[in-house]
Parts: C-alpha cells; structure tokens; sequence
C-alpha cells in the first residue's frame, strides 16, 4: 500500500508540474495580448534611451503589440529598478538596466534591490564604451597630452559625469588611478548638463558613451580624445583606444533587457528568440553599430555569467580608487 502511495504521490507532482508547463507554453502562446512597458532608469535622450527606443520599435512590429517607453531617471536608476521589482512578473513590465544599475549601485550604494534575486535575466543587448572627450579649448589633443595637463596642474582640471557611481564617473577615478594624476570628479544630476559644460568649458573633460556625443566632435563642439572599449569602432576609426596608451584601461557600459523576478520560462524564452532575432538581422544591428554602440545577445545563463564577471571587475576598480559605500 505504501508503495501504491508514493506511487500515486510522484503521478500527481507529475500532473502538476505537467500542467504548470501547460500554461506557461499556453501563455507564451498568447503573449503578448496587450502592450508592453519597457522601463527606462534614465532620462529621455540618454544613450540608454536612444538605443531602447531602435530595440522597443523592433519588438512591436516582431510582437504585434505597441511596445512603450517608460523613462524613469533618478537616484542613479534606482527608481527605475525599484518599480520593476514590485511589478508583476507577467512579461508587460520590463526593464533594460545599464552596468552601473544592475552591478555598479549594488556594490557603491545601498539599493532596495539585489541583482541576481529580484530580477529575471532575459538578454544582453548592448556593450557601448566611454569615449573620453575635452572642451575644444583644452590644449590638449592625445591622452598623453591630458595626462601631462593635469600632472602640471594638480586639482585645477575637472572630470564631469552624469553622477556618483555611473561607468562616466569610475572612468574618471580609473584615469587618476592608472597614471597617479590628481583632478576633481564633478558628478551632475544627468548626462546632458555634464555634457553641456563640457562644451561650454565649464568643466575640461568627461566620459560617456558614443550617441549623445558624437556629434558634438563631429561639428568640433567636443575634441574627442580615445575610446575606453577594446577595440575601435567603425563609425569613428581614427579615435584611438585609451589601452593604447594606458594598458589595460577598458571602461564599458553595457544594457540588458530584464523582467521582474519570477518570470514564466516560456515568455523568457520568448523576449529572449526575438532579441537574438533582431540583432540577426544585419541592417538592423547596423543602425546601432553606426551609433558607436555593439548589438550584442545573449542567452539568460550567459547574461548572469557577464554580471558575475562584471561585479568582479567593477569591485576591484572601486577598491583600487578607494571608493567608499554610500549610505
């Protein structure tokens, strides 16, 4: 009997989780029946916002389903990632988070959320390195240049950024580490008044991310001085890469698309399809490279792996800066 028991036990867990799988494929099949959010942690026009908005319109005509921006900047993107964990897991709230969100803030700040628990991990989306840039009126045109600027001027340069802990500032704390110069951090509220007085002389110079600033060098309203990623970028192939000059300088920002946690494995499976789909498609992934931005997917398990080996690298730039946490 007590075989005949267990036996009937195990046939109905069997009948559950069968039918736990039932209603997830069922869901994944009518998903999506009404728009989708796709949250936003910074302001409308950032780099972040930019690239969303090519991805978000590509997932509407793929889905058939209107696929909305919500930008919700403040707090350095906790807002936005504390929104997103008290949303339901159902595939109509997402969010697409940045480095500094998801792995630096939990590291530098004390955040109502943790990364690897209150999220679903969908995709990578895109790796965008930090162009070191300068007011034109700086006299200096190569890294080298500033360096030696700066080291003649102990504490009289500024480095902006759009605030305390984004990948702009730890580039700055990076620059100083890396070539033992001295010059002052000024964190703003955004990326755009950073950038403003950048231009406008206020501050000498700043990291950030290609879109927003590009233009800007193009028309020699900024002087750009190198790329921190790992190799050049075809849209600007005559910017040199910081790590010519300062070995084993890389400073990159990256977004990836995320659920609240709990999310059904088959609408995962879903998002994720139609990411690896669209960056596929070579005139589209094009419209971000061109950008100065790299498309680039991955499977849930591999976006966890990146975020693992990014808060390791992240944490060893911070100690090495002498960071300390904010409260």
């Amino acid at each position: 009997m007590k075989s005949i028991a267990i036996g009937m036990g195990a046939a109905a867990l069997l009948a559950v989780l069968a039918g736990n799988c039932l209603a997830q494929s069922g869901a994944a099949a009518a998903y999506p029946a009404r728009p989708i959010r796709i949250i936003v942690p910074n302001s409308a026009g950032s780099a972040t916002d930019t690239a969303t908005r090519i991805i978000a319109q590509r997932l509407t005509d793929s889905l058939g389903q209107q696929t909305v921006i919500d930008n919700r900047a403040g707090a350095s993107g906790v807002i936005g990632h504390e929104i997103t964990t008290k949303a339901s897991p159902d595939g109509y709230t997402l969010l697409v988070s940045t480095s500094a969100g998801i792995v630096i803030n939990p590291i530098l700040k004390k955040v109502p959320y943790r990364p690897e628990h209150d999220f679903t991990p969908i995709s990578l989306l895109v790796i965008s390195p930090q162009m070191l840039f300068s007011y034109p009126g700086l006299p200096v045109r190569t890294v080298d240049e500033l360096v030696a600027l700066a080291r003649a001027k102990p504490g009289q340069l500024n480095c902006a950024s759009p605030g305390f802990g984004t990948s702009n500032h730890l580039g700055c704390e990076m620059l100083k580490t890396m070539t033992g110069v001295n010059f002052l951090h000024v964190p703003y509220k955004a990326t755009s008044p950073a950038v403003s007085d950048v231009v406008g002389g206020q501050v000498q110079f700043m990291f950030n991310s290609m879109p927003n600033v590009m233009p800007l060098v193009k028309v020699g309203k900024l002087r750009g001085l190198a790329l921190a990623g790992v190799k050049r970028s075809p849209s600007a192939p005559d910017l040199p890469l910081m790590s010519e000059t300062i070995p084993g300088f890389q400073c990159i920002t990256w977004y990836a698309l995320f659920g609240p946690a709990g999310m059904p494995g088959a609408i995962v499976t879903r998002l994720n399809g139609e990411i690896v789909k669209m960056f596929a498609d070579t005139a589209f992934a094009k419209r971000i490279s061109d950008a100065g931005q790299e498309p680039q997917a991955t499977t849930p398990e591999g976006l966890t792996k990146h975020m693992r080996e990014e808060s390791a690298r992240w944490s060893n730039v911070i100690k090495a800066a002498g960071l300390k946490l904010e409260g």
